[in-house]
């Protein structure tokens, strides 16, 4: 074979390698591409959570409304706990339970504590989707879930304010959709699973209709919580996420 169709050859083959380097992505800008896809103007949702544990099956439902990265509202509809909310605004968490008229800030590993006693805690109702202002990020690599092509990512807390400080996550590379998630101590002890049962496309993205949820702490007991409507870029009060409309 003549040196100018090696080259020829060479040439080629580089041209054909250079674009997979060029288009890959960072661990970080996965992450940003994963809060981007899951993050809507407004929002307003219902669903419910059922748990079901050595002590029998409990149904909660509620009504949630969001608005960008941080703003969330989550009012439980359910008989038994009809009026209880839950705020998130601006790095804060805040409760309030009707009968009591009390509101209650929650912080650092108080965001872990269980929602009406379900494998789902305040953090995970509610979570922020700013995630690289908490967290470093490793591209561990790819796996399949679910039939899925996946990257893996490790995310490690930067601060002691989170509530889960390392977490592992498999995000869709089409979709962008987080399939299963696995969060841990900073010694590694794995404190609870989440994995994504169903999904519904919304806007033409992607989102979980069904998760189930089960904390490693707790033994025979999982939650599932499902998305039963979501209504996107829709006018929400100005009003909504303050403290004042909380106790109203």
């Amino acid at each position: 074979m003549s040196k100018p169709v090696v080259k020829l050859l060479l040439t080629l083959s580089l041209l054909c390698i250079i674009p997979s380097f060029l288009f890959a992505l960072t661990g970080e800008e996965v992450i940003q591409k994963m809060d981007e896809m899951a993050t809507f103007e407004t929002s307003v949702s219902t669903g419910s959570i059922k748990t079901s544990d050595r002590f029998g099956t409990k149904i909660s439902t509620f009504k949630a409304w969001a608005r960008g990265t941080s703003d969330s509202l989550i009012e439980f509809t359910s008989t038994a706990e009809r009026g209880q909310k839950i705020l998130r605004t601006q790095s804060s968490l805040y409760l309030f339970y009707p009968d009591a008229e009390e509101l209650i800030r929650l912080q650092g590993a108080a965001l872990r504590q269980s929602v009406l006693g379900s494998d789902l805690s305040y953090e995970d109702m509610t979570e922020e989707k700013n995630t690289l202002d908490s967290y470093t990020v490793v591209l561990e690599g790819s796996e399949t879930v679910n039939g899925y092509d996946c990257h893996v990512l490790t995310l490690t807390a930067k601060k002691r304010t989170v509530a889960y400080p390392v977490q592992k996550i498999w995000v869709d590379k089409q979709t962008y959709l987080v399939w299963k998630a696995e969060y841990s101590t900073a010694q590694k002890r794995l404190l609870k699973v989440m994995e994504v049962l169903s999904t519904v496309e919304v806007a033409g993205r992607t989102l979980p209709s069904e998760t189930k949820i089960e904390d490693k702490m707790k033994r025979d007991s999982a939650t599932w919580m499902t998305l039963d409507s979501l209504e996107v870029n829709v006018p929400l009060a100005a009003n909504l996420f303050s403290l004042e409309n909380l106790t109203w």
